[in-house]
């Protein structure tokens, strides 16, 4: 009975180890990011200790079979039980390390841990190949193999060196099978608390980073899955009964007067739409960043409208496409564009263009197939969708694909062949890692994020070229431009992902088209990307009933707040106030004054229930 006793515990004492091991390389490995945020070394190491409780829970449950395993060899005494608690063993390294080695891979660009998303990256797994330098692919690779052949070789050499000799010993075997499965269950559930451990017991610092390197990222992952298959059958976003939850929704959007001001002189212009990948409010001097990164922006925003107080819905490209282009917030957990069978149920802003006789089209330089776009791109009604297959193989190119002033410089050639008037969306590219963009850095601060920062400058003076270009074409002058960011990016402040600054992006509106008492105006209601359809079918004159999630922003009895998901939760805004929300760990953040706080934290709670209930009845 002993033995079988110190085995356990030697694997128990492994995993530990293990999972101590990989903080490590996530430490070492963002090094440079932990040290712009100054923490004390002790801070650093405490991560270890705050882990220890989830990393408890995690190995308890890895020995669930092993204890089983243990149990039979005590009673029937044969090697087959040894080679499978080996190869198990062998199984779980692989898996767990390619979780780590995962994070490792995304963290710089999500700034989370790895979750139910990632799935749907898998089955095109050239995109993490892509997304990241040449040199940080074979890194990770490198990494990978040495976490696996170290961690099997400790483990079969130093914690199952040899088969175990057990002399049958009923009784003994009886006393493993009760205390060992009371043990294991207080090692899941933390201990004998009230409350079960959360991932939140690992939260410690006020950097984030170390926050996340904390918590257990097998245990993080494997129940973000359990969360994702749970909402098939559960809203998992339940605070409230449903009609009080839709009574809430109705009266957040209570609309006085449907009206609105007209800023076109025209009623039908063409409308273009730049979709910036990754741009950050942080990036735009006149929204509160630093000077010099988009000099050429700055200047088109003196003759448009600028929106001061925009965010974005989601932290990734699926979620703005189904904001911009469907009006509907983006959602916790999983994107309605991974759901073929949603997404043919929503409303579509080029369909509603498409029947009052608009010629679509959607312009990108790279593989569009990634996170469900091509098929939701497809879906909404776009008459011409061009990826990289599509654009001439003489485009000068970088690992994503063609470098934004190539494509630019195409769809402004494309745009004359088409009739008008024309709804045409490109997407821009050369602002996501790993940044070779065809120019000299010229920018040299900024630190971890000093090649975002410079592809930036470059997209900005892809910008300039841009406008120069099309302002000699004839359909110029009929045309109103739309300037938006599909999602943020890090910035050189390096808000937390939750955070509102974070989410803060920009949006112009520019082109002759606006009324010249309009041009060099700002607009500083709080605003989100899904107020996008409502607001331009509105200039248009055109019916906007099926956009439920969208406003007018031109309306000035429209209601102001702003929703976004907090990766398992809801951001939510208020002039009066914020909160964030996690349903993993609990408020993450919150300004709001106190006759408000009820109230507000109602509202957002019951926003996120009846929108995922729509968006699971989809």
């Amino acid at each position: 009975m002993v033995r079988i006793f110190a085995s356990l515990l030697r694997q128990f004492i492994f995993w530990l180890l293990f999972f101590a091991l990989n903080r490590t390389i996530f430490l070492v490995y963002y090094n440079n990011l932990i040290s712009l945020e100054s923490p004390g070394f002790g801070e650093v190491m405490a991560g270890f200790w705050h882990a220890l409780r989830l990393d408890v829970s995690t190995a308890s449950y890895l020995l669930i079979l092993p204890f089983f395993l243990l149990l039979f060899q005590s009673l029937i005494n044969s090697r087959i039980f040894d080679l499978a608690n080996k190869v198990y063993t062998a199984i779980v390294i692989l898996a767990y390390t390619l979780i780590t080695t995962a994070e490792l891979g995304i963290y710089a660009e999500w700034k989370t841990k790895l979750h139910y998303k990632a799935l749907h990256y898998l089955s095109n797994p050239d995109e993490i190949y892509n997304s990241a330098s040449t040199w940080q692919f074979i890194w990770l690779v490198v990494i990978f193999v040495i976490v696996v052949i170290i961690s099997i070789i400790a483990y079969t050499r130093f914690i199952y060196p040899k088969p175990l000799a057990i002399k049958r010993n009923y009784a003994g075997s009886l006393l493993f099978f009760i205390i060992t499965p009371i043990l294991l269950f207080l090692g899941i559930r933390g201990g004998m608390q009230e409350i079960p451990i959360t991932q939140s017991q690992s939260f410690y610092s006020k950097y984030n980073i170390l926050n996340l390197a904390a918590v257990n990222s097998g245990y993080s992952f494997t129940f973000s899955i359990m969360e994702n298959y749970r909402f098939m059958k559960e809203n998992p976003y339940q605070f409230y009964d449903d009609k009080e939850a839709q009574k809430v929704v109705a009266d957040i959007n209570y609309l006085e007067k449907d009206t609105t001001i007209n800023i076109l002189n025209t009623q039908r212009p063409n409308i273009v739409i730049l979709l910036l990948e990754s741009w950050s409010a942080d990036l735009i001097y006149s929204l509160g960043g630093k000077e010099g990164i988009t000099p050429e922006f700055e200047k088109l925003a003196r003759d448009g409208i600028l929106f001061t107080q925009l965010y974005a819905s989601g932290n990734r490209s699926e979620q703005a496409m189904s904001a911009i282009f469907g009006g509907f917030p983006a959602t916790p957990i999983t994107a309605i564009t991974h759901n073929l069978d949603k997404v043919v149920k929503l409303p579509s802003l080029p369909e509603s263009l498409k029947e009052e006789g608009y010629h679509t089209s959607f312009y990108f330089g790279g593989h569009l197939m990634y996170g469900g776009i091509k098929s939701y791109v497809s879906i909404s009604g776009f008459d011409e969708m061009i990826e990289i297959y599509d654009l001439p193989d003489s485009l000068p190119r970088g690992k994503l694909g063609v470098h934004d002033e190539y494509l630019f410089n195409y769809q402004i050639a494309e745009l004359n062949r088409l009739t008008q008037p024309f709804f045409s969306v490109v997407f821009s590219m050369s602002t996501h890692s790993p940044y070779d963009q065809p120019m000299e850095k010229v920018l040299d601060w900024g630190g971890s994020e000093n090649e975002y920062i410079n592809s930036a400058y470059y997209t900005d003076k892809c910008l300039l070229d841009y406008f120069t270009k099309a302002s000699q074409q004839n359909w110029y002058d009929s045309t109103l431009f739309i300037i938006i960011a599909d999602h943020s990016h890090n910035s050189y402040r390096h808000w937390p992902v939750h955070s509102p600054q974070y989410r803060h992006i920009p949006m112009l509106l520019y082109g002759n088209v606006i009324r010249e008492d309009y041009r060099g105006t700002e607009v500083g209601r709080l605003s989100s990307q899904t107020d996008i359809p409502v607001t331009l079918l509105k200039q248009l004159g055109l019916n906007t009933k099926e956009f439920s999630w969208s406003r007018d922003l031109f309306n000035p009895y429209s209601p102001e707040f702003v929703f976004y998901e907090a990766t398992n939760g809801v951001g939510w805004m208020r002039d009066s106030g914020y909160f964030v929300w996690n349903k993993s760990y609990g408020f993450l953040e919150m300004e709001l004054q106190e006759q408000h706080k009820d109230s507000l934290i109602m509202e957002g709670k019951a926003y996120l229930q009846v929108l995922f209930r729509e968006f699971m009845d989809y």
